[in-house]
């Protein structure tokens, strides 16, 4: 599994050409890895951000302090990976563009549901609509930050990781995996924090959150290594596709299999 077919060949486990944008094919797990995606990436995002966590290091003894999201944010990343690795950079784009989609909805509808008048009349409402306010109320730039930087931080995660798999072969997967939450994760951090909090945070400070998250992102990435394994051995099996994006176009401006 992983070996790359000769290239006068040119063809998949299923017998289908690779390299191709044109990939009719129905997949019978492809849509629950979607919802997966966009499961993680929608809590990850409305969730996460509400709560900053303090953990000690043992022995080290040293503390930090991160956002609770940043907990389950690279899983949706793992996700990406196995997408593309699998299903190859065009099926992966369409579940990117589902997960920006969802993004923008879940913007919409937070900003709506805060905004719409509550009726006086109801008690409840002097409670829930200061914690709505609070757990969904972040400001333009934290919501823009986050937006523009999934949309290309997972872009860029994903063309890395197809032109790496027909680079290496199809060996290498820790490699290709790490590698591509290297670049994806590294401009995710540098296109969020400098929008979100730019003259908020001062310098240093916000250089130093950039290169923990960075880090801790890709750890997460590094340390589900052998499940990504596990997943991917059992999709390909099951799917019996092997996708290598050879004459993929890559424009992230489409919608075409």
């Amino acid at each position: 599994m992983g070996r790359e077919p000769p290239h006068d060949v040119g063809h998949g486990l299923h017998g289908a050409k690779i390299g191709h944008t044109s990939n009719p094919r129905h997949y019978r797990y492809y849509d629950l890895v979607m919802a997966g995606f966009v499961t993680v990436l929608l809590c990850s995002n409305l969730i996460g951000p509400g709560k900053t966590c303090l953990m000690t290091l043992p022995l080290l003894g040293m503390t930090l302090t991160f956002g609770a999201g940043n907990l389950f944010f690279p899983i949706s990343y793992i996700f990406g990976d196995v997408l593309t690795e699998v299903y190859g950079y065009a099926r992966a784009r369409k579940v990117i563009w589902a997960g920006f989609a969802a993004m923008i909805f879940a913007t919409l509808m937070s900003f709506a549901v805060i905004h719409f008048p509550t009726d006086p009349k109801e008690p409840y409402n002097e409670v829930i609509q200061p914690a709505l306010v609070t757990c969904f109320g972040n400001t333009w730039r934290i919501v823009l930050g986050s937006i523009l930087a999934f949309w290309v931080g997972d872009f860029a995660n994903s063309y890395v990781l197809a032109k790496m798999k027909v680079w290496t072969a199809g060996r290498f997967l820790w490699a290709r995996t790490i590698g591509s939450t290297i670049i994806g994760q590294g401009i995710d951090s540098l296109i969020f924090y400098p929008i979100a909090f730019a003259g908020i945070w001062d310098e240093r400070t916000l250089l130093s959150v950039i290169l923990f998250n960075w880090g801790f992102k890709v750890a997460v990435e590094a340390l589900f290594t052998p499940m990504t394994y596990l997943v991917v051995g059992f999709l390909k099996r099951a799917e019996q596709e092997d996708y290598y994006d050879r004459r993929t176009n890559f424009t992230p401006f489409s919608l075409k299999d």
